[in-house]
C-alpha cells in the first residue's frame, strides 16, 4: 500500500496563536459525542497542536506509525496533556489491533525518538519525567477500570489501516469499536 500524507489539510496551521496547554480548550475531537469526521478530527488535532511534529516530514516507515498514533488520539478523544498521553498507550493496547509486542517492534525503529523529543521540547527533561510520575498517580485507577473493561473487548480499531473511516464520523467509529466507556 502507498501511504499518503495528504489525506488533512495543513493550510491554515501557520496563522496560530500559540497558547500553552493549560490555557487552551479542550478540541472538539476529544468530546465524546464529537460528529466530526476522523479527517476533520486530524486537521483539528494537527491544528491545535502545530508544535508537533507532523509525520509528513519523517520517513515513510515511521510517518506511517506517527499519523496512526495521532489519529489514535482523534478516535479515543485524547488531548496531548501528559495525562492522556499515558493514557492512549494501553487504552491502544487493549482496544486496537496494535498490541504491546508490535510497540516493542516499533520502538526499535530510531524514528520513534522523535515522539519523545517532542514530549521534552514541550516539558523539558525535569518537566516530563515529573508530569509523568504526578499523572500516573492520578491516572491508575482509571488505568485499572480501562483495563477491566477491556479484558473481554471482541472488537479492535484498526490501528495501522484506519484510511476507510476517515470520513465516518467519530461517534460512529466509537460506538462501532465500543470505545464511548473511555471517553469521558
Amino acid at each position: 500500500m502507498t501511504f499518503v500524507f495528504n489525506i488533512i489539510d495543513t493550510n491554515g496551521i501557520d496563522n496560530i496563536i500559540h497558547r500553552p496547554m493549560s490555557l487552551r480548550t479542550r478540541p472538539q475531537y476529544t468530546s465524546k459525542n464529537s460528529t466530526q469526521t476522523l479527517r476533520q478530527g486530524l486537521e483539528e488535532y494537527y491544528t491545535v497542536n502545530f508544535d508537533l511534529t507532523h509525520p509528513s516530514t519523517q520517513p515513510e516507515d515511521f510517518a506511517k506509525i506517527l499519523l496512526a498514533h495521532d489519529a489514535s488520539h482523534v478516535i479515543y478523544g485524547c488531548d496531548t496533556d501528559m495525562y492522556d498521553e499515558l493514557k492512549i498507550l494501553p487504552l491502544t493496547f487493549w482496544t486496537s489491533d496494535f498490541k504491546f509486542r508490535d510497540w516493542l517492534r516499533e520502538r526499535q525503529n530510531p524514528s520513534v525518538d522523535v515522539m519523545y523529543e517532542d514530549l521534552i521540547k514541550r516539558h523539558g527533561m525535569i518537566g516530563l519525567y515529573s508530569s509523568i510520575f504526578l499523572e500516573l498517580l492520578r491516572l491508575m485507577p482509571e488505568l485499572i477500570s480501562m483495563w477491566r473493561k477491556t479484558r473481554n473487548h471482541q472488537i479492535f480499531v484498526p490501528f495501522l489501516n484506519f484510511e476507510p473511516m476517515l470520513d465516518r464520523s467519530l461517534l460512529e467509529i466509537r460506538q462501532e469499536f465500543d470505545l464511548l466507556p473511555f471517553i469521558k
